[in-house]
C-alpha cells in the first residue's frame, strides 16, 4: 500500500437526519453487524432491550448514551464514534438533527468526506432533509449518500424508493452536489447496511458498508495548489542538532518535495525545500492532510501564521473577504467591533463591515431585508482583517477557504466562516 493510500484510509462521515428516522438505529446497525462492538457493550445493550419488553435487540441503545447525557442537561454538541473494518478506519460525526443545532451539524460536516442523510420511506423529504442536504453543499462535502431507510415499513416497494429518488435528484439539482448516492435500506432489519437484502433484490447496488469502506476518497483534498501555513518553528538547541530550524505544520493542499522551489508568505522570498520529516521519517514526498516537518536551504525569518507556496502558485492576499458565515453566538454580529478571525495557523484582527443577507435554508431565499442575525443562521458578510490573509475560495480549497470569528473578550468562537 502506498504513502498516500494509506493517508487515505481513513473516511469521515457526518449523519444527518430528523427525530425519530432511525439514525440511532442505523449507527447502531453498522457497528453491531461490522462487528466493531465489544461483548460487554453487546451485553448491556441485549440486557437493556429484555428489560424495555423487546423482541429484538433495540440497537439504537449503542448510541443513546449521547440523548440520555443531554436530557440531563450536560451539552454535547456533536458525538465523535470510531470504528474500523479491515479495509478502512471511520469517524462518525453524529449530531443532533433539530433546527436549533444548525450549527452543531456545521460543525461535525466541517471536516466530513461524507454525509449520510437518513429519508423515512413513509415520510419522505422534509425542511430537514433539504436542510442537511443544502449544509452539506454549503460546506462542500464532496460525498452525499442517501438512505431511504424503513423501507420494511413500505413492504420494499421499489415504486416507492424510485419516486423518493427522483424527487430528491430534482432538489438536489439546485446545489450543485457532485457524488450522490442512494440506499434503501432498513436499519432495524439490517436491510443493505453491512448485508445485503433478500427482501430487495431488484436493487443491485452497494450495501451502504460496502460503498463506505470503497467511495473514492483521494482526490478529495487539492492536491494542486501548495499551501503549507507554518503553526511552528522548530528549534532544539541541543548539541545533536545545533543548527537544525525546521518548519511544522499541516499541508492544507498540494504535494511538497524535497528540491521543490518555494516562496515564503508574507516575506515574499524564495527558496528550495531541503528535507521534509514526518516524525523521524524522511520522506520523498508530502501531501495533504499530512503534518510534516519542513527544513529549508536558506534561513529566512520565518513564524507562526507564514505560509509556504509555489512561486508559481499564490493564494489570494487580501485584506477583505466575501463570507458566509453560520453565525454560533446568541448575541449576533455588530458592525465595526472588533474579533479576532483564525484562518489556518494565522490570526488577525477583524471587523464586520456589511451584512449583505440572511439565508433562510430551508428555501434557499436570500432575505436582504431582515439582517438581524443570531445563533444557527447563515449569513453573507464582508469582513475587513488589520492584516492580509493567503486564502483560497471554499469551493477550491476546504483548509485555506475557512476560518473562525473568535470574541476577543469571552475567547468564545462565535462565527464560522467559509471564504467566497
Amino acid at each position: 500500500m502506498s504513502e498516500m493510500e494509506r493517508n487515505m484510509s481513513l473516511l469521515r462521515f457526518t449523519t444527518a437526519g430528523s427525530v425519530d428516522d432511525g439514525k440511532s438505529t442505523l449507527i447502531g446497525r453498522l457497528l453491531y453487524d461490522s462487528k466493531s462492538i465489544f461483548e460487554d457493550q453487546l451485553e448491556s445493550v441485549a440486557q437493556a432491550s429484555e428489560s424495555k419488553g423487546l423482541a429484538h435487540i433495540d440497537l439504537s441503545l449503542l448510541t443513546d448514551g449521547l440523548r440520555a447525557e443531554r436530557e440531563q442537561g450536560i451539552t454535547i454538541d456533536v458525538a465523535y464514534r470510531y470504528f474500523s473494518t479491515p479495509k478502512r478506519k471511520f469517524i462518525i460525526a453524529d449530531t443532533p438533527g433539530h433546527i436549533q443545532y444548525t450549527r452543531n451539524m456545521v460543525t461535525g460536516a466541517s471536516t466530513a468526506n461524507l454525509a449520510l442523510i437518513l429519508v423515512d420511506a413513509r415520510k419522505g423529504l422534509t425542511e430537514q432533509t433539504h436542510r442537511h442536504s443544502f449544509i452539506a453543499s454549503l460546506l462542500q462535502i464532496p460525498h452525499l449518500v442517501i438512505c431511504i431507510n424503513k423501507m420494511d415499513l413500505v413492504d420494499y416497494s421499489e415504486s416507492r424508493y424510485n419516486e423518493l429518488m427522483l424527487e430528491y435528484e430534482r432538489f438536489a439539482a439546485k446545489l450543485g452536489i457532485k457524488d450522490i448516492h442512494f440506499i434503501p435500506i432498513s436499519a432495524l432489519n439490517g436491510d443493505n447496511v453491512v448485508n445485503r437484502s433478500e427482501n430487495m433484490n431488484w436493487y443491485q447496488g452497494s450495501t451502504l458498508l460496502h460503498l463506505l469502506e470503497t467511495v473514492h476518497i483521494s482526490s478529495d483534498q487539492n492536491l494542486i495548489d501548495c499551501r503549507f501555513p507554518v503553526q511552528y518553528v522548530i528549534r532544539p538547541h541541543s548539541t545533536a542538532f545545533h543548527d537544525f530550524r525546521g518548519y511544522a505544520g499541516r499541508i492544507a493542499g498540494g504535494i511538497f518535495k524535497p528540491g521543490d522551489k518555494v516562496l515564503v508568505l508574507p516575506a515574499g522570498l524564495e527558496t528550495t525545500i531541503e528535507k521534509i520529516y514526518c516524525g523521524e521519517e524522511e520522506l520523498e514526498e508530502a501531501f495533504a492532510p499530512q503534518s510534516v516537518v519542513m527544513t529549508l536551504t536558506d534561513e529566512i525569518d520565518i513564524s507562526r501564521g507564514d505560509m509556504i507556496v509555489r512561486p508559481g502558485n499564490q493564494p489570494e492576499n487580501s485584506q477583505d473577504l466575501q463570507s458566509l458565515v453560520c453565525w454560533l453566538n446568541q448575541t449576533g454580529p455588530v458592525q465595526g467591533k472588533k474579533y479576532i478571525l483564525k484562518h489556518t495557523s494565522r490570526e488577525v484582527k477583524a471587523v464586520i463591515k456589511a451584512i449583505t443577507y440572511k439565508l433562510d435554508i430551508n428555501t434557499l431565499h436570500r432575505n436582504e431585508e431582515d439582517k438581524s442575525i443570531a445563533a444557527n443562521d447563515i449569513a453573507r458578510i464582508s469582513i475587513r482583517t488589520t492584516s492580509p490573509i493567503f486564502s483560497d475560495r471554499y469551493t477550491r480549497n476546504r483548509n485555506t477557504g475557512a476560518f473562525i470569528l473568535i470574541d476577543e473578550h469571552s475567547n468564545e468562537t462565535i462565527a464560522a466562516g467559509t471564504i467566497i
